[in-house]
């Protein structure tokens, strides 16, 4: 869901849809299956120690070379045909070295760096005529998009009916005008769009990740497992990440101890120290998103340090430009998205925020200090 397509869509749009489908599609029972061995080879990290301390609430991430991408057995994990094949094909791939925050930014750390700029973020801004001249003057509202549980069992087949516009929804205000920070400072800060991160980014002397740096950290130093931390969503008895659990987008069970977002940190980290790289919250990455990307680029052995490529294109929303979303969310679901699963790819478009995406950062070597 975009900010225009929800600035401009007309609201009873949504509500005819909920009575179009009178039954619910029957969806295949999730099956987890490890990747294919036989498309990842080993992670290669460089052998070069960290130079120097980490930055406060950061990490070093070696750098090398790894297997990026996620392959069509992924596809068993999810009721929606094809949600992993912009993920083909699996790939090798160098990144240099860099620190990366630990977790996700805070409502903490952000409300210091608005305390010290005044950035006001998008959400927060009211629309214009302007950016949106065939939109109603009534939907000319500063807001954000918020998940809102379904009544009753729905198809999956319209976002619309488990996402609304909501009215004075932002970072400071998770589901609208009747909620606020208190309690919530560790949780990660939500309802930001691609220039608030990089805003914030910069001001805190860092940059937004690229979508290898990101998947070469949050895989951990190992190759071809379907998550973060191994093969299994529940080990020794216990959650790996904040998922949805229960019957989406009806009824979230918390049995990962968690219904919505979660203050970071709660969950064990990779093996390179990085929490939450699976749930709880997207991550903007700073790669414009294309489908065909890791086809592009795969045919020319190992790419090194890759950027993404030069403009967005995504066929399903061709006038929209987004950019990659990296780890998925406490949303994501065997029923619906799985792309919790670590080489699998999001996507977004740059003004649009939400309640259930954020980020975190970077901090590259100085050129000099790269081997």
């Amino acid at each position: 869901m975009t900010r225009r397509v929800v600035i401009v869509a007309v609201v009873a749009a949504v509500a005819a849809s909920l009575t179009a489908y009178m039954v619910i599609r029957k969806k295949p029972a999730p099956v987890v299956e490890s990747a294919r061995p036989s498309d990842f080879l080993a992670t290669v990290p460089n052998p070069a120690q960290p130079p120097g301390s980490a930055p406060d609430g950061m990490v070093w991430i070696p750098g090398g070379e790894f297997s990026m991408g996620s392959n069509v057995e992924s596809e068993s994990m999810c009721g929606l045909s094809g949600l992993t094949a912009d993920a083909l094909p699996v790939h090798r791939v160098y990144v240099d070295g860099f620190w990366m925050d630990r977790t996700e930014v805070t409502n903490r750390e952000y409300a210091a760096f608005v305390a010290a700029t005044g950035y006001v973020t998008i959400a927060e801004r009211t629309p214009t005529q302007e950016e949106f001249p065939t939109a109603p003057p009534e939907n000319l509202v500063a807001g954000s998009t918020v998940f809102t549980p379904a009544q009753v069992p729905v198809p999956l087949d319209n976002y619309f009916q488990w996402w609304r516009y909501q009215h004075g929804a932002n970072w400071r205000h998770p589901e609208g005008p009747g909620s606020d920070l208190s309690g919530r400072e560790d949780h990660p800060v939500v309802h930001i769009a691609y220039d608030d991160a990089v805003a914030y980014a910069e001001w805190a002397g860092k940059r937004l990740p690229t979508e290898a740096e990101w998947e070469f950290a949050a895989r951990g130093g190992a190759a071809g497992e379907l998550y973060a931390w191994g093969d299994s969503l529940v080990q020794s008895g216990r959650w790996m990440a904040n998922i949805y659990e229960g019957r989406f987008p009806v009824y979230d069970t918390a049995a990962d101890g968690f219904a919505g977002v979660a203050p970071v940190a709660k969950f064990p980290p990779n093996g390179y120290g990085l929490y939450d790289v699976g749930g709880n919250v997207w991550e903007w990455v700073s790669d414009w998103y294309r489908p065909d990307t890791y086809a592009a680029r795969a045919v020319g052995g190992v790419v090194r340090n890759p950027r993404g490529p030069d403009s967005p294109f995504d066929p399903s929303e061709p006038t929209e430009k987004k950019r990659v979303h990296r780890g998925g969310s406490f949303l994501c679901t065997s029923e619906y998205c799985t792309r919790y699963m670590v080489g699998t790819r999001g996507k977004g478009e740059v003004t649009t925020g939400s309640n259930h995406l954020g980020f975190r950062c970077v901090k590259p070597l100085p050129e000099s200090g790269r081997s």
